[in-house]
Protein backbone atom coordinates (compact mmCIF):
# COMPACT_ATOMS: atom_id res chain seq x y z
CA UNK A 1 0.00 0.00 0.00
CA UNK A 2 1.35 3.61 -0.76
CA UNK A 3 2.39 6.00 1.81
CA UNK A 4 -0.53 8.21 2.70
CA UNK A 5 2.28 11.33 3.21
CA UNK A 6 3.33 10.61 -0.48
CA UNK A 7 0.56 11.07 -2.05
CA UNK A 8 -0.34 13.65 0.18
CA UNK A 9 2.86 15.86 -0.85
CA UNK A 10 2.73 14.81 -4.13
CA UNK A 11 -0.85 16.25 -4.52
CA UNK A 12 0.37 19.74 -2.81
CA UNK A 13 3.27 19.74 -5.42
CA UNK A 14 1.09 19.66 -8.39
CA UNK A 15 -1.38 22.36 -6.73
CA UNK A 16 1.33 24.99 -6.46
CA UNK A 17 2.85 23.99 -9.86
CA UNK A 18 -0.46 24.42 -11.38
CA UNK A 19 -0.95 28.04 -9.31
CA UNK A 20 1.86 29.44 -10.07
CA UNK A 21 1.47 32.26 -12.37
CA UNK A 22 2.88 31.75 -16.22
CA UNK A 23 5.08 34.61 -15.56
CA UNK A 24 7.22 32.82 -13.44
CA UNK A 25 9.08 31.81 -16.51
CA UNK A 26 12.31 32.42 -17.40
CA UNK A 27 12.38 35.36 -19.90
CA UNK A 28 13.09 34.31 -23.12
CA UNK A 29 12.54 37.50 -24.98
CA UNK A 30 13.97 36.05 -28.16
CA UNK A 31 10.88 33.47 -28.65
CA UNK A 32 8.51 36.23 -27.11
CA UNK A 33 9.91 38.50 -30.09
CA UNK A 34 9.45 35.28 -32.91
CA UNK A 35 6.01 34.71 -31.84
CA UNK A 36 5.22 38.21 -32.18
CA UNK A 37 6.50 38.19 -35.43
CA UNK A 38 4.67 35.31 -36.64
CA UNK A 39 1.25 36.49 -35.39
CA UNK A 40 1.89 39.49 -36.98
CA UNK A 41 2.65 37.66 -40.46
CA UNK A 42 -0.72 35.79 -39.78
CA UNK A 43 -2.13 39.25 -39.58
CA UNK A 44 -0.29 40.27 -42.79
CA UNK A 45 -1.85 36.97 -44.28
CA UNK A 46 -5.52 37.29 -43.16
CA UNK A 47 -8.54 38.06 -46.05
CA UNK A 48 -10.50 40.13 -43.35
CA UNK A 49 -10.35 42.47 -40.45
CA UNK A 50 -11.48 40.59 -38.08
CA UNK A 51 -8.57 37.49 -38.67
CA UNK A 52 -6.23 40.90 -39.13
CA UNK A 53 -6.74 42.15 -35.40
CA UNK A 54 -7.21 38.67 -34.10
CA UNK A 55 -3.87 38.16 -35.26
CA UNK A 56 -2.66 41.61 -34.02
CA UNK A 57 -3.77 41.34 -30.68
CA UNK A 58 -1.85 38.17 -30.39
CA UNK A 59 1.28 40.12 -31.16
CA UNK A 60 0.51 42.57 -28.65
CA UNK A 61 0.29 40.82 -26.13
CA UNK A 62 3.40 38.70 -27.05
CA UNK A 63 5.13 42.44 -26.90
CA UNK A 64 3.45 43.96 -23.65
CA UNK A 65 2.82 40.89 -21.78
CA UNK A 66 0.03 40.38 -19.63
CA UNK A 67 0.64 43.78 -17.51
CA UNK A 68 1.17 46.23 -20.14
CA UNK A 69 -0.19 48.39 -21.38
CA UNK A 70 -2.43 47.09 -24.69
CA UNK A 71 -2.72 43.66 -23.14
CA UNK A 72 -5.86 42.29 -24.18
CA UNK A 73 -6.62 39.59 -21.93
CA UNK A 74 -9.47 37.96 -23.76
CA UNK A 75 -7.39 37.28 -26.85
CA UNK A 76 -4.49 34.27 -26.93
CA UNK A 77 -1.30 35.19 -25.20
CA UNK A 78 1.15 32.65 -27.44
CA UNK A 79 3.85 33.92 -25.05
CA UNK A 80 2.07 33.50 -21.58
CA UNK A 81 4.58 30.36 -20.84
CA UNK A 82 7.80 32.56 -22.39
CA UNK A 83 8.07 35.48 -19.51
CA UNK A 84 6.20 38.72 -18.82
CA UNK A 85 6.21 40.04 -22.82
CA UNK A 86 8.88 40.60 -25.06
CA UNK A 87 9.12 44.87 -24.48
CA UNK A 88 9.31 44.21 -20.52
CA UNK A 89 11.71 40.92 -20.95
CA UNK A 90 14.64 42.94 -22.84
CA UNK A 91 17.35 44.62 -21.93
CA UNK A 92 18.88 46.04 -24.60
CA UNK A 93 17.85 50.14 -24.97
CA UNK A 94 18.14 50.18 -28.69
CA UNK A 95 15.93 46.58 -29.04
CA UNK A 96 13.40 47.71 -26.93
CA UNK A 97 13.17 50.95 -29.00
CA UNK A 98 12.45 48.97 -31.99
CA UNK A 99 10.07 46.30 -30.34
CA UNK A 100 8.58 49.88 -29.28
CA UNK A 101 8.13 50.76 -32.77
CA UNK A 102 6.86 47.03 -33.50
CA UNK A 103 4.18 48.05 -30.77
CA UNK A 104 2.86 51.32 -32.51
CA UNK A 105 2.44 49.81 -35.62
CA UNK A 106 0.72 46.94 -34.00
CA UNK A 107 -1.42 49.42 -32.84
CA UNK A 108 -1.80 51.31 -35.51
CA UNK A 109 -3.41 48.31 -37.00
CA UNK A 110 -5.64 47.34 -34.59
CA UNK A 111 -7.17 51.25 -34.49
CA UNK A 112 -8.35 51.08 -38.57
CA UNK A 113 -11.17 49.13 -39.71
CA UNK A 114 -9.86 49.75 -43.32
CA UNK A 115 -8.41 46.05 -44.41
CA UNK A 116 -5.77 47.63 -46.32
CA UNK A 117 -4.31 49.95 -43.80
CA UNK A 118 -4.49 47.16 -41.20
CA UNK A 119 -2.82 44.92 -43.76
CA UNK A 120 0.00 47.42 -44.54
CA UNK A 121 0.74 47.90 -40.43
CA UNK A 122 0.62 44.33 -39.94
CA UNK A 123 3.46 43.55 -42.49
CA UNK A 124 5.66 46.71 -40.92
CA UNK A 125 4.95 45.08 -37.45
CA UNK A 126 6.17 41.72 -38.93
CA UNK A 127 9.35 43.39 -40.20
CA UNK A 128 10.02 45.04 -38.05
CA UNK A 129 10.29 42.54 -35.35
CA UNK A 130 11.96 39.96 -37.94
CA UNK A 131 14.86 42.83 -37.96
CA UNK A 132 15.38 41.58 -34.49
CA UNK A 133 15.77 37.96 -34.98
Amino acid sequence: MRNPFTAAALGAALALSLAMPASAADPQPDKEIAAAAQHAGFAAGSSDIAGIHTHLHHAVNCLVGPEGEGFAPKELNPCKALGNGAIPDTENATRKESLEAALERANAGLATEDLADAKTEAIKTQALLDSLK
